[in-house]
């Protein structure tokens, strides 16, 4: 069934570039905007439904292959970059046909962008509690970390993480309920005392109030360093943490409080 919350505007109006917008605005994932950006810088700010041809399609592809980025414009896009904005575009060929505003599905003769591997590193136990030892100029960024790194939750369920979700579940004890951000699955994660100590007594609102994404940028980087761990870590490698798997370490619990 098409969507009839704003599709029907665009079958008198067929501006494809003003039905990309108006969706990626929707969207959380800021993938989705980057990705309308630069399919607006590759068209010249026009293009109808029925510009859309296979041709066209190929033609941004190679244009994100050679493109650079949107922010730090002397620096080309990664690879891996290119192919996420693709697979958004692809997503929207698809979500259109389906919507029946294009007549030709050629979503189905596109070639994706392949993903290169990327070695991504990882704090190991020793790392993990000098990290814990070492003084974070914030206080928020520190427990909602080693939160992460004992939970493996993602910075958005972090970040949306509410008192409400923090529930006493008979025979389990307390834990963690919500329905995940990026999957938007159904998880309950038992609480480790590590865990329940970063938190701290109950209240009400966000878990972690004041903990922001800037935050997981320099701040982060700098805590890192003073910790002297000469690795590239981000907020997305603490969730990945052996500890978020097994969370038995007893020795950083003197160090999380």
């Amino acid at each position: 069934m098409p969507n009839l919350t704003y599709a029907p505007c665009f079958r008198l109006e067929p501006d494809f570039l003003a039905y990309y917008e108006e969706y990626a605005r929707r969207q959380s994932n800021t993938k989705w905007r980057i990705s309308y950006k630069h399919f607006h810088i590759f068209t010249g700010g026009k293009c109808t439904f029925g510009d859309i041809t296979l041709d066209l399609c190929n033609r941004f592809r190679e244009y994100l292959l050679n493109a650079n980025q949107l922010k730090h414009t002397k620096k080309k896009l990664s690879r891996n970059a290119a192919a996420g904005y693709f697979s958004t575009f692809r997503a929207l060929l698809k979500k259109a046909y389906k919507e029946k505003l294009l007549t030709e599905n050629v979503n189905d003769f596109l070639e994706y962008i392949e993903w290169d591997d990327v070695i991504k590193e990882f704090l190991n136990q020793d790392e993990l509690i000098r990290l814990a030892q070492t003084p974070c100029d914030s206080d928020v960024l520190r427990r909602a970390s080693l939160f992460s790194c004992l939970t493996g939750l993602r910075f958005s369920d972090i970040l949306n993480l509410d008192w409400k979700n923090i529930q006493e579940i008979a025979g389990i004890g307390l834990c963690v309920v919500i329905k995940t951000q990026k999957t938007k699955t159904a998880a309950t994660l038992p609480l480790c005392e590590d865990a329940i100590e970063l938190i701290g007594e109950r209240k009400t609102g966000k878990v972690f109030p004041g903990f922001k994404k800037t935050l997981t940028a320099k701040p982060l980087a700098d805590w890192i360093k003073a910790a002297n761990i000469d690795k590239h870590i981000t907020f997305h490698c603490l969730r990945h943490y052996e500890l978020s798997l097994s969370l038995n370490l007893n020795s950083l619990q003197r160090f999380v409080s």
